[in-house]
Formats: structure tokens, sequence, C-alpha cells
């Protein structure tokens, strides 16, 4: 865990690699909300003022960040408007990104779910691999173990992934965008779009 929930933020930290799952909790266990990789920061709330959240911050592929005190950051932001600027336009897309995965929640197929998933994963680690255990994606689907297992196979079945114990490749990219549907592919042309400028 690199924040954990309702305590206090000592660092924020930005990925070179490797993904980081913003985690809440409820009354069925963790579900994750929101995925941080090299684009972005953990931490935002210090971005915005404040040194806690409800939600937990947890390192999904491990990997390297650099790190900065919740104080040093604050200080950095307050001194540099144009570092502060930045990191409200971050903000922003990780709000649209919250946003989109309640939508894709309520309104796609755990396939379709399942597929976005990949996607963004994909888009924040090198080469085709991912490495996802049915049970991590159970967690971060927020459904049950059996259900994603058949996702997975409809996936494979379909030559969209290949799956072996504790990984997934991704064989069909294309196709998997096609599968997520809208679930997948706002949040991302955001983010583009806001810090493409920056």
């Amino acid at each position: 865990m690199l924040i954990e929930a309702n305590e206090p933020i000592r660092h924020a930290y930005f990925p070179e690699n490797g993904i980081a799952s913003i985690l809440a909790n409820t009354s069925e266990g963790r579900i994750e909300v929101g995925m941080v990789g090299r684009e972005g920061m953990v931490g935002v709330p210090l971005v915005l003022g404040h040194d806690r959240t409800p939600h937990g911050f947890m390192v999904q592929a491990e990997g390297e960040a650099l790190r900065i005190t919740a104080k040093d950051l604050q200080r950095a932001n307050k001194d540099t408007p144009s570092i502060h600027a930045l990191l409200l336009r971050y903000v922003h897309t990780m709000m649209v990104q919250t946003a989109h995965t309640a939508f894709a929640n309520a309104s796609f197929t755990i396939e379709a779910r399942l597929a976005r998933w990949i996607l963004m994963t994909h888009d924040r680690v090198d080469g085709d691999e991912l490495p996802l255990t049915h049970e991590f994606l159970s967690l971060m689907l927020g459904v049950r173990r059996p259900g994603v297992t058949v996702a997975v196979q409809t996936l494979e079945e379909n030559g969209l992934i290949r799956a072996a114990r504790g990984r997934i490749t991704v064989l069909d990219r294309a196709r998997l965008e096609h599968v997520a549907d809208s679930a997948y592919g706002g949040s991302e042309a955001e983010y583009a779009s806001v810090m493409h400028g920056a």
C-alpha cells in the first residue's frame, strides 16, 4: 500500500513504470475506482490541499517511482504556479477516469469491463504481457472470480488475449477496443486533450 485510506498522506509518488490502483472499500470488499501509471501521480488529494483520502492506493504492477514528501509538494505548488496548474489539470483527468469507471461498471458486461481494464493496463506497461491473476482481476472489477474466469475464457477463445498462470498477453488490441466499446477511450481522449499542451 502506498497510501492507506483515511490516514495522513505522507508522500506523493510519480511512477516511472509500474501501476497503482485507487481502491474504494465497499461492503463486498475493495474495488478499483482508478488507475495510475507513468502518466500521473499518486497522492492527488495533496494537490487540492487535503492530507487524507477515503481511498487506498496500492501497487498493482511493481515498478519505480519518484517520491516527494507531502510538505515539499505543497511548497512546490505554492512557490511554482506552473507546477500547480499542471497538477490541477491532471486532477481533472483523474476525475474523468473515475467517472468513466462508474459508467463502465454500471453499463457494460464483464467482458467489456475486462477488455477496458486490460487496455488501461496495457497503456501503462511496456510490452504485451500483463502480470494479472483472476483473483486480482475479480478484486479490480468488483465481480466474483468465476465471472472473471468466464470473461477471460471468452476473450481468449476469440483470440484477443492469451491467459497463463498469473499473466495475460494482449494478442489483438484493436479487437479488445471493439469489445470494450465506449467503456474505453473517453478518459484517454480527455487526458490527451487536457495534458497535450502541458
